[in-house]
């Protein structure tokens, strides 16, 4: 299948060739360098959105490798606050257990003595 040119292209190239047109050159000829002209321009344009595409995708990456980050840190932020409760649920057992341990130990004491 054939690309399309839009006649915006077509008169653009038209107007190129008739500028650049040389002393003696058919009618022709000149349509002949305008249809290179227009297959410059396509290819020019192709490329364009080429690269814009290409631009577009790099730009979306780096907005998920961005937004990934900020989950990452938010995950990472949760999990800290998790390993502090958790020591925070340690420390309390062991003084819980520490306590425990000490009222027996004084039970212990008082019923010897007496």
């Amino acid at each position: 299948m054939k690309p399309t040119i839009s006649t915006e292209t077509q008169q653009e190239a038209l107007a190129a060739a008739k500028a650049t047109q040389k002393p003696g050159q058919t009618k022709e000829q000149t349509k002949l360098i305008a249809q290179g002209i227009e297959k410059g321009i396509a290819e020019y344009k192709k490329l364009l959105k080429a690269k814009a595409r290409e631009r577009d995708k790099a730009r979306k990456q780096q907005l998920k490798a961005k937004t990934r980050t900020v989950n990452d840190i938010d995950n990472l932020d949760d999990a800290d606050e998790i390993i502090d409760s958790q020591s925070q649920f340690t420390r309390a057992t062991w003084v819980a257990i520490a306590l425990l341990v000490l009222s027996w130990a004084g039970f212990a004491a008082y019923y010897v003595m007496t």
